[in-house]
């Protein structure tokens, strides 16, 4: 089901940077049509290869969106945070409604008012995801009518002390063993600099990206592939001042080279293979072709 999801992501989410990484690494865990996963903070960052902060901003941000939820009121493994795509939900109902009868049937594209399924909480436990124990079920479209306590759990982990920093603090990991990506840009000699991942393309790199020809020449999805190999590149790099960013990634993209048709491993699995294998859907081709931009030396490096 993780395909449908993450096909659903594609094709039809407007996030964008950041937040696009964060909802496919979601989608990616999906294992039914209710488009609910657990996942931790640390996993996101791993997956994504964005810092803490930047994670949760795109967290924020998705929300903000409408594309993603968090569900408080439940708890994944090791009390991970468990996520919903309410709208990848709604998209799969409406497509499994339609082709009930005729397989072949059109959808209509996704649109805001088509209804959420209601979150059947019970199914969700064998995928490892429990009320939270002390609070209440999550509100997103249960009906709690008549219903009756869970039975308890099979096999309880022991009970983990859960403490919550000073308002305005910064909380720690959910895992004490989760290290702190951003520990060494900590100090107050750091102040004024950031990372890669960190740093956001302004608006003047982004006119200049227009007025120099770069828009037209790579595209917006080829200037997309362009940024994302230079974060790649750069994400060992020393914290920099913003300008000293801004400045680099303009030359990066200056020396991108443009998507020709001479370039066919563009669409090829890293590792070398010419042409997408057979039975790949477009969330496939999609993230094979980022992969391979990724890996794709420009001899910019």
């Amino acid at each position: 089901m993780s395909r449908e999801a993450r096909e659903w992501a594609w094709e039809h989410s407007v996030s964008r940077g950041n937040a696009r990484l964060v909802l496919l690494s979601i989608a990616d865990r999906i294992p039914d049509e209710q488009c609910v996963a657990w996942a931790s903070l640390t996993s996101l960052m791993k997956r994504t290869n964005a810092s803490r902060n930047a994670v949760r901003g795109a967290i924020t941000a998705l929300a903000e969106a409408g594309e993603l939820e968090v569900l408080d009121g439940l708890d994944g493994p090791q009390h991970s945070t468990v996520y919903r795509l309410p709208r990848a939900a709604g998209w799969l109902a409406k497509v499994a409604a339609a082709r009930e009868d005729d397989p072949e049937a059109y959808v209509e594209p996704p649109a805001e008012e088509d209804p959420v399924p209601a979150l059947d909480v019970e199914r969700l436990r064998r995928h490892g995801i429990w009320p939270r124990t002390g609070s209440e079920p999550d509100p997103h479209g249960q009906d709690q009518t008549g219903s009756e306590s869970a039975p308890p759990r099979q096999n309880p982990t022991p009970p983990r002390v859960r403490t919550r920093p000073p308002s305005g603090s910064e909380p720690d990991p959910q895992n004490r063993s989760e290290p702190k990506v951003n520990r060494r840009y900590s100090s107050s000699g750091a102040a004024g600099l950031t990372s890669a991942a960190d740093w956001q393309v302004d608006d003047a790199s982004l006119s200049w990206a227009q007025q120099q020809g770069h828009l037209d020449r790579l595209g917006e999805h080829g200037l997309q592939v362009a940024d994302a190999k230079w974060r790649h590149h750069r994400a060992d790099r020393s914290p920099r001042s913003a300008a000293a960013w801004a400045a680099d990634w303009r030359s990066w993209i200056a020396r991108e080279h443009s998507p020709t048709p001479q370039r066919p491993n563009l669409y090829a699995l890293p590792g070398g293979s010419p042409a997408p294998q057979a039975g790949m859907t477009k969330a496939d081709l999609h993230m094979a072709a980022l992969k391979a931009a990724l890996d794709e030396p420009t001899g910019t490096e």
